[in-house]
Protein backbone atom coordinates (compact mmCIF):
# COMPACT_ATOMS: atom_id res chain seq x y z
CA UNK A 1 0.00 0.00 0.00
CA UNK A 2 2.90 2.68 1.11
CA UNK A 3 4.90 1.65 -2.27
CA UNK A 4 1.33 2.14 -4.39
CA UNK A 5 1.12 5.47 -2.57
CA UNK A 6 4.83 6.79 -3.01
CA UNK A 7 3.65 5.92 -6.73
CA UNK A 8 0.65 7.78 -7.13
CA UNK A 9 2.43 10.62 -5.79
CA UNK A 10 5.04 10.66 -7.91
CA UNK A 11 3.02 10.30 -10.81
CA UNK A 12 0.71 13.36 -9.74
CA UNK A 13 3.96 15.54 -9.17
CA UNK A 14 5.14 14.35 -12.76
CA UNK A 15 1.34 15.39 -14.27
CA UNK A 16 1.35 18.58 -11.81
CA UNK A 17 3.97 20.27 -12.75
CA UNK A 18 3.39 20.76 -16.12
CA UNK A 19 0.00 22.20 -15.29
CA UNK A 20 1.63 24.59 -13.00
CA UNK A 21 4.44 25.98 -15.06
CA UNK A 22 1.90 26.80 -17.70
CA UNK A 23 -0.70 28.30 -14.83
CA UNK A 24 1.73 30.34 -13.27
CA UNK A 25 3.06 31.66 -16.90
CA UNK A 26 -0.87 32.42 -17.38
CA UNK A 27 -1.22 33.92 -13.57
CA UNK A 28 1.38 36.36 -15.15
CA UNK A 29 -0.04 37.46 -17.95
CA UNK A 30 -3.60 37.17 -16.57
CA UNK A 31 -2.62 39.79 -13.69
CA UNK A 32 -1.41 42.61 -16.67
CA UNK A 33 -4.91 41.74 -17.90
CA UNK A 34 -4.24 39.35 -20.95
CA UNK A 35 -6.04 35.94 -21.64
CA UNK A 36 -3.84 33.75 -23.55
CA UNK A 37 -6.39 31.30 -24.98
CA UNK A 38 -3.65 30.24 -27.07
CA UNK A 39 -1.95 28.42 -24.30
CA UNK A 40 -2.25 24.79 -25.56
CA UNK A 41 -0.52 26.12 -28.39
CA UNK A 42 2.78 26.84 -26.75
CA UNK A 43 2.52 23.71 -25.11
CA UNK A 44 2.73 21.94 -27.97
CA UNK A 45 5.20 23.26 -29.16
CA UNK A 46 7.59 23.14 -26.63
CA UNK A 47 7.20 19.50 -26.39
CA UNK A 48 8.06 18.87 -29.96
CA UNK A 49 10.71 21.40 -30.19
CA UNK A 50 12.35 19.83 -26.98
CA UNK A 51 11.52 16.34 -28.38
CA UNK A 52 13.77 17.45 -31.94
CA UNK A 53 16.04 19.26 -29.91
CA UNK A 54 17.25 17.24 -27.93
CA UNK A 55 17.63 14.50 -30.83
CA UNK A 56 19.71 17.23 -32.63
CA UNK A 57 21.76 18.32 -29.63
CA UNK A 58 22.04 15.09 -28.04
CA UNK A 59 21.35 16.89 -24.42
CA UNK A 60 17.91 16.70 -22.62
CA UNK A 61 18.83 20.23 -20.95
CA UNK A 62 19.27 22.12 -24.55
CA UNK A 63 16.14 20.71 -25.50
CA UNK A 64 14.24 21.83 -22.59
CA UNK A 65 15.65 25.37 -23.64
CA UNK A 66 14.74 24.59 -27.23
CA UNK A 67 11.33 23.62 -25.95
CA UNK A 68 10.74 26.88 -23.90
CA UNK A 69 12.01 29.06 -26.89
CA UNK A 70 9.88 26.93 -28.99
CA UNK A 71 7.13 28.15 -27.00
CA UNK A 72 7.77 31.47 -26.59
CA UNK A 73 7.94 31.69 -30.74
CA UNK A 74 4.22 30.60 -30.96
CA UNK A 75 3.27 33.10 -28.43
CA UNK A 76 4.60 35.85 -30.33
CA UNK A 77 1.77 34.92 -32.75
CA UNK A 78 -0.51 35.53 -29.92
CA UNK A 79 1.21 38.63 -28.25
CA UNK A 80 1.43 40.93 -30.97
CA UNK A 81 -1.47 40.82 -32.54
CA UNK A 82 -3.59 40.94 -29.24
CA UNK A 83 -1.10 43.95 -27.58
CA UNK A 84 0.12 45.73 -30.67
CA UNK A 85 -2.80 45.49 -32.87
CA UNK A 86 -5.55 45.15 -30.36
CA UNK A 87 -7.03 41.94 -31.90
CA UNK A 88 -9.52 40.10 -29.83
CA UNK A 89 -7.87 37.98 -27.20
CA UNK A 90 -10.22 34.89 -27.12
CA UNK A 91 -10.20 34.68 -31.05
CA UNK A 92 -6.42 35.02 -31.49
CA UNK A 93 -5.86 32.89 -29.06
CA UNK A 94 -8.17 30.00 -30.70
CA UNK A 95 -6.51 30.84 -33.66
CA UNK A 96 -3.03 30.30 -32.24
CA UNK A 97 -4.07 27.25 -30.20
CA UNK A 98 -5.25 25.65 -34.04
CA UNK A 99 -1.82 26.88 -35.11
CA UNK A 100 0.31 25.30 -32.40
CA UNK A 101 -1.44 21.70 -32.83
CA UNK A 102 -1.77 21.76 -37.00
CA UNK A 103 1.44 23.08 -37.37
CA UNK A 104 3.24 20.67 -34.60
CA UNK A 105 1.77 17.86 -36.06
CA UNK A 106 2.73 18.84 -40.34
CA UNK A 107 6.35 19.28 -38.70
CA UNK A 108 6.12 15.94 -37.32
CA UNK A 109 5.05 13.89 -40.28
CA UNK A 110 7.33 15.73 -42.19
CA UNK A 111 10.05 14.93 -39.79
CA UNK A 112 9.04 11.21 -38.93
CA UNK A 113 6.32 10.47 -41.38
CA UNK A 114 2.72 9.75 -42.13
CA UNK A 115 2.67 6.43 -39.59
CA UNK A 116 5.20 8.36 -37.01
CA UNK A 117 8.48 6.47 -35.71
CA UNK A 118 9.84 5.28 -32.32
CA UNK A 119 11.73 8.17 -30.87
CA UNK A 120 15.21 7.60 -29.44
CA UNK A 121 14.47 10.75 -27.27
CA UNK A 122 17.60 11.03 -24.50
CA UNK A 123 15.28 11.85 -21.43
CA UNK A 124 16.14 14.88 -19.07
CA UNK A 125 17.90 12.73 -15.59
CA UNK A 126 16.55 12.88 -11.78
CA UNK A 127 17.91 14.83 -9.63
CA UNK A 128 17.78 13.21 -6.47
CA UNK A 129 18.74 14.53 -2.83
CA UNK A 130 20.66 12.10 -0.57
CA UNK A 131 18.53 11.56 2.77
CA UNK A 132 15.15 13.58 2.08
CA UNK A 133 14.59 11.56 -0.98
CA UNK A 134 14.84 8.01 1.51
CA UNK A 135 11.73 9.97 3.49
CA UNK A 136 8.42 7.06 2.92
CA UNK A 137 5.97 8.12 0.58
CA UNK A 138 7.05 11.63 0.15
CA UNK A 139 10.96 11.32 -0.65
CA UNK A 140 10.38 9.51 -3.95
CA UNK A 141 7.89 12.38 -5.17
CA UNK A 142 9.47 15.74 -4.20
CA UNK A 143 13.04 14.76 -3.71
CA UNK A 144 14.02 12.08 -6.75
CA UNK A 145 12.50 13.79 -9.60
CA UNK A 146 13.63 15.98 -12.90
CA UNK A 147 15.27 19.37 -12.27
CA UNK A 148 12.03 20.93 -14.16
CA UNK A 149 10.01 19.83 -10.72
CA UNK A 150 12.36 21.87 -8.63
CA UNK A 151 12.23 24.93 -10.65
CA UNK A 152 8.41 24.78 -10.73
CA UNK A 153 8.22 24.63 -6.55
CA UNK A 154 11.06 27.40 -6.97
CA UNK A 155 9.02 29.76 -9.31
CA UNK A 156 5.88 30.18 -7.02
CA UNK A 157 7.90 31.84 -4.28
CA UNK A 158 9.85 34.02 -6.71
CA UNK A 159 6.49 34.99 -8.73
CA UNK A 160 4.98 35.98 -5.46
CA UNK A 161 7.75 38.29 -4.29
CA UNK A 162 7.93 39.38 -7.90
CA UNK A 163 4.01 40.14 -7.90
CA UNK A 164 3.72 42.11 -4.85
CA UNK A 165 6.83 42.94 -3.32
CA UNK A 166 8.37 44.97 -6.22
CA UNK A 167 7.53 47.71 -8.43
CA UNK A 168 7.93 45.98 -11.45
CA UNK A 169 4.75 43.54 -10.26
CA UNK A 170 2.91 46.40 -8.95
CA UNK A 171 3.55 47.92 -12.54
CA UNK A 172 2.01 44.48 -13.77
CA UNK A 173 -1.02 44.08 -11.65
CA UNK A 174 -2.12 47.86 -12.03
CA UNK A 175 -1.79 47.59 -16.29
CA UNK A 176 -4.13 44.41 -15.42
CA UNK A 177 -6.36 46.43 -12.83
CA UNK A 178 -6.88 49.89 -15.12
CA UNK A 179 -4.73 50.96 -17.85
CA UNK A 180 -6.19 53.93 -18.48
CA UNK A 181 -4.96 54.95 -14.81
CA UNK A 182 -1.53 53.45 -15.69
CA UNK A 183 -0.57 55.15 -18.48
CA UNK A 184 -1.91 58.21 -16.89
CA UNK A 185 0.56 57.66 -14.05
CA UNK A 186 3.14 57.26 -17.11
CA UNK A 187 3.62 53.11 -17.15
CA UNK A 188 4.24 51.37 -20.47
CA UNK A 189 1.12 49.56 -20.96
CA UNK A 190 1.35 47.96 -23.96
CA UNK A 191 5.30 47.08 -23.26
CA UNK A 192 4.20 45.32 -19.27
CA UNK A 193 1.40 43.39 -21.71
CA UNK A 194 3.76 42.30 -23.86
CA UNK A 195 6.20 41.41 -21.84
CA UNK A 196 3.73 39.46 -19.56
CA UNK A 197 2.55 37.53 -22.31
CA UNK A 198 5.17 36.73 -23.27
CA UNK A 199 6.26 35.03 -20.10
CA UNK A 200 3.82 33.08 -19.95
CA UNK A 201 4.05 31.22 -23.49
CA UNK A 202 7.49 30.76 -22.43
CA UNK A 203 6.30 28.93 -19.33
CA UNK A 204 4.21 26.99 -21.11
CA UNK A 205 7.13 26.17 -23.71
CA UNK A 206 8.75 24.82 -20.71
CA UNK A 207 5.72 23.07 -19.61
CA UNK A 208 5.77 21.40 -22.50
CA UNK A 209 9.04 20.54 -22.47
CA UNK A 210 8.92 18.96 -19.45
CA UNK A 211 5.82 16.86 -20.76
CA UNK A 212 8.04 15.41 -23.24
CA UNK A 213 11.45 14.94 -22.20
CA UNK A 214 11.01 14.41 -18.25
CA UNK A 215 7.49 12.79 -18.19
CA UNK A 216 7.07 10.86 -21.53
CA UNK A 217 10.32 10.54 -23.34
CA UNK A 218 8.95 11.10 -26.28
CA UNK A 219 6.53 13.30 -28.68
CA UNK A 220 3.11 12.63 -30.12
CA UNK A 221 0.58 14.21 -31.63
CA UNK A 222 -1.92 16.76 -29.66
CA UNK A 223 0.28 15.00 -26.50
CA UNK A 224 -0.84 18.19 -24.76
CA UNK A 225 -4.43 16.94 -24.03
CA UNK A 226 -5.89 20.38 -23.01
CA UNK A 227 -3.72 21.05 -20.76
CA UNK A 228 -3.39 24.94 -21.76
CA UNK A 229 -7.25 24.83 -21.32
CA UNK A 230 -6.70 23.07 -18.12
CA UNK A 231 -3.97 25.90 -16.58
CA UNK A 232 -6.18 28.46 -16.89
CA UNK A 233 -8.95 26.96 -14.85
CA UNK A 234 -6.19 26.47 -12.25
CA UNK A 235 -5.62 30.21 -12.57
CA UNK A 236 -9.02 30.43 -11.51
CA UNK A 237 -8.93 28.18 -8.81
CA UNK A 238 -5.81 29.68 -7.72
CA UNK A 239 -7.13 33.09 -7.37
CA UNK A 240 -4.60 34.51 -8.99
CA UNK A 241 -1.50 33.83 -6.50
CA UNK A 242 1.38 31.81 -6.87
CA UNK A 243 0.88 30.08 -4.08
CA UNK A 244 -2.88 28.78 -4.89
CA UNK A 245 -2.03 28.23 -8.37
CA UNK A 246 0.79 25.75 -7.43
CA UNK A 247 -1.60 23.65 -5.13
CA UNK A 248 -4.67 24.00 -8.01
CA UNK A 249 -2.11 22.71 -10.42
CA UNK A 250 -0.37 19.47 -8.08
CA UNK A 251 -4.18 18.72 -7.47
CA UNK A 252 -5.35 18.51 -10.90
CA UNK A 253 -2.23 16.42 -11.58
CA UNK A 254 -3.28 14.22 -8.65
CA UNK A 255 -7.07 13.60 -10.53
CA UNK A 256 -4.92 12.50 -13.61
CA UNK A 257 -2.20 10.30 -11.78
CA UNK A 258 -5.62 8.99 -9.70
CA UNK A 259 -6.95 7.72 -13.33
CA UNK A 260 -4.12 4.94 -13.46
CA UNK A 261 -4.15 3.94 -10.11
CA UNK A 262 -8.30 3.25 -10.18
CA UNK A 263 -7.36 1.39 -13.34
CA UNK A 264 -4.96 -0.16 -12.29
CA UNK A 265 -7.24 -1.45 -9.33
CA UNK A 266 -9.64 -3.36 -11.72
CA UNK A 267 -12.44 -1.56 -11.11
CA UNK A 268 -15.10 -2.39 -13.44
CA UNK A 269 -15.78 1.12 -14.70
CA UNK A 270 -15.44 2.28 -18.56
CA UNK A 271 -11.93 3.62 -18.84
CA UNK A 272 -13.61 6.53 -20.86
CA UNK A 273 -14.90 8.04 -17.57
CA UNK A 274 -11.31 7.54 -15.85
CA UNK A 275 -9.69 9.78 -19.07
CA UNK A 276 -12.44 12.27 -18.21
CA UNK A 277 -11.75 11.99 -14.49
CA UNK A 278 -9.40 15.31 -14.34
CA UNK A 279 -12.14 17.56 -16.70
CA UNK A 280 -15.04 16.26 -14.76
CA UNK A 281 -13.05 17.57 -11.28
CA UNK A 282 -12.26 20.53 -13.42
CA UNK A 283 -15.91 21.21 -13.99
CA UNK A 284 -16.56 20.61 -10.89
CA UNK A 285 -14.07 22.39 -9.11
CA UNK A 286 -14.78 25.76 -11.11
CA UNK A 287 -18.48 25.73 -10.73
CA UNK A 288 -18.04 25.63 -7.25
CA UNK A 289 -15.36 28.17 -6.71
CA UNK A 290 -15.67 30.34 -9.69
CA UNK A 291 -18.01 32.87 -8.04
CA UNK A 292 -15.82 33.15 -4.83
CA UNK A 293 -12.81 34.75 -6.98
CA UNK A 294 -11.82 38.02 -8.51
CA UNK A 295 -10.13 38.31 -11.66
CA UNK A 296 -8.46 41.31 -12.76
CA UNK A 297 -10.77 44.32 -13.80
CA UNK A 298 -9.24 44.70 -17.05
CA UNK A 299 -8.38 41.22 -17.75
CA UNK A 300 -9.44 40.35 -21.45
CA UNK A 301 -10.04 43.88 -22.68
CA UNK A 302 -8.02 45.59 -25.25
CA UNK A 303 -6.03 48.79 -24.83
CA UNK A 304 -6.76 51.31 -25.34
CA UNK A 305 -10.30 50.81 -25.56
CA UNK A 306 -12.09 51.05 -28.62
CA UNK A 307 -15.77 53.30 -28.77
Amino acid sequence: MIVALSAFLAAGVRLGVPLVLAALGEMVSERAGVLNIGLEGSIIAGALGSVLGAMATGSPALGILIGAAAGLLVGLAFAVPVVWLNTDQIITGTAVTLLGLGGTAAVYTARFGATGAQLDVPQLDRLRIPVLADIPVIGPALFDVAPTVYLTFALAPLLGWFLFRTEWGLEVRAVGEDPDAAAAAGLPVRRLRFGAALFGTLLAGLAGAHLALAYAGTFTENMSAGRGFIAIAVVVLGRWRPWGVLVAGLFFGAADALQYLLQTLGWDIGYQLFLALPYILTLAALGGWIGRARAPAALGLPWPRTH
